[in-house]
């Protein structure tokens, strides 16, 4: 289903759109629509719980507490990669999606979270995002799933992930009427991402710029 609006901050140039283009293809590992979700060969995957904190500190950084409520999930794969620097990116990859997430559910823009994880134009980016859904007095239910998510070094203090998601179980939920939006899966239920991460003084790994390719045939099933 379409559940997310497209999320578009400006390109790093270069190698932001090469990676773009090469990112989730080839091999015959990509995911089916109708495979399990949550803890079936995964790598490792793991989820924001329903109901439960989703940012216990990985690091000994004091984080912001990220709360989903019922009936929501996020599912991110491949966690573990066997490097440590690479496993931190990826950890607060998942916890700035969250952070979007968490504003939704929230209502607001104006989250500790959200600024947390987020800064700069990927920060701006996701503030509209998030508006997007307040304005139209919207939330969503159900799972989506992150998964072929590479990382890339650039020194010690800089990254880029690219990663696809899976938003064929999500769906827009209506705040005032409780109604949900049963929309059928297609092709713009799958998103290719590409964001840029640079660790803070903090030790964070906040997102500066992202990119999205709603129906990218990197990562359809």
């Amino acid at each position: 289903m379409n559940r997310r609006p497209r999320l578009l901050a400006t390109a790093a140039a270069g190698a932001t759109a090469a990676l773009l283009l090469t990112a989730c293809g080839g091999g015959g590992d990509k995911p089916k629509a109708n495979d399990k979700i949550a803890g079936a060969d995964t790598g490792g995957a793991t989820s924001a719980a329903p109901g439960a904190s989703a940012t216990a500190s990985h690091d000994g950084v004091a984080r912001p507490e990220i709360t989903f409520p019922s009936g929501v999930e996020n599912v991110f794969e491949g966690r573990k990669t066997g490097n440590a620097t690479k496993d931190a990116v990826l950890a607060d990859n998942a916890l700035s999606v969250n952070s979007m997430d968490d504003a939704i559910f929230q209502g607001s823009v104006d989250t500790k979270a959200l600024g947390f994880y987020n800064t700069g134009k990927a920060l701006g980016a996701a503030i509209t995002y998030v508006q997007g859904y307040l304005d139209k007095n919207d939330t969503w239910v159900g799972t989506t799933r992150y998964f072929n998510r590479q990382v890339t070094l650039s020194g010690g203090t800089a990254a880029n992930v690219v990663y696809c998601s899976d938003e064929s179980k999500s769906f827009i939920k209506n705040r005032k009427t409780k109604k949900v939006k049963d929309t059928p899966t297609t092709a713009d239920s799958y998103v290719l991402y590409n964001a840029r991460l640079v660790k803070n003084g903090q030790g964070v790994w906040q997102t500066t710029n992202i990119i999205s390719d709603r129906g990218a045939k990197a990562c359809q099933p």
